[in-house]
């Protein structure tokens, strides 16, 4: 039985036993796109079923939750031990999965003549010690630092994999979502910024980053799916597995090819 049979099945159980209870998902603006397209697909399918999906952050998700108010959390980052640790003293039983992965683009103003930056370069900007961008072969112009806020999964991964969980600079501009970060480069011209793969427009470009072999990769699906592009991360579901019955439906229709196939066409990159 493939993944579709097996969600065909699930649903035909579902249509058997009467009501499906509404579903709540939070967190994530990374995830939110797929999750939104994935739901309303899979109300189409399994016409009962009431998904709501809601941003707010990977941090926000998770706290919701713990506290009861979501029945996924979306998350662009695993689960910190601070939360595990706050999971396990109310004995609950948290569960992850791993729905998808997404690359993170460093973006700049479309004027700005810097095609390419280096890991470290990315770091000394991102913490304050290169403030203009004459010094990695740009204009003679300040750099406008724009970061998500702390509760966002990406601004956590950015820190881990490109900052080597160094601090931002004091002086960055904290945007509490992608969106909000790809105005607010796309009207300055000496600002750099990072978004999800998904979110690359036509009002911003994207920087080509090497991570130290000499090899500059631009992020784009097919290097991310071939790991040429580095800066990839795998993005989550997280619920209670006390819940497990109520969000099985969903989470294998996530997960199967009918799933899979809207997250690539999203631009994000499947797990299968």
């Amino acid at each position: 039985m493939n993944a579709k049979q097996l969600f065909l099945t699930t649903a035909a159980c579902l249509l058997t036993i009467g009501p499906v209870h509404a579903q709540r998902i939070k967190g994530s603006d990374t995830v939110l796109p797929i999750a939104q397209q994935t739901a309303e697909a899979y109300m189409d399918s399994v016409p009962q079923a009431r998904v709501t999906v809601t941003g707010g952050g990977t941090g926000v998700g998770i706290s919701a939750l713990l506290d009861g108010t979501t029945d996924i959390a979306m998350a662009s980052r695993a689960i910190k031990f601070s939360e595990k640790m706050k999971t396990k003293a109310a004995g609950e039983d948290l569960q992850e999965v791993i729905i998808a992965y997404d690359a993170l683009a460093v973006v700049v103003h479309p004027s700005n003549p810097v095609s390419r930056l280096t890991r470290e370069q990315l770091e000394a900007i991102f913490r304050g010690k290169i403030t203009n961008w004459k010094d990695v072969g740009g204009d003679d112009r300040k750099i406008v630092v724009y970061s998500r806020e702390t509760s966002s999964g990406t601004y956590e991964f950015f820190k881990e994999s490109v900052l080597k969980n160094k601090n931002y600079m004091a002086g960055s501009l904290s945007m509490p979502a992608t969106g909000a970060i790809i105005q607010s480069v796309s009207q300055t011209k000496g600002a750099i910024g990072y978004v999800g793969l998904a979110y690359i427009s036509p009002r911003i470009k994207t920087i080509a980053v090497s991570y130290g072999n000499g090899l500059y990769a631009q992020p784009n699906l097919k290097n991310a799916i071939d790991k040429s592009y580095p800066i990839v991360r795998p993005l989550y579901y997280y619920y209670n597995g006390k819940n497990k019955q109520a969000v099985d439906g969903l989470l294998q229709f996530m997960l199967s090819a009918e799933g899979q196939e809207i997250i690539k066409k999203s631009g994000y990159i499947p797990v299968k």
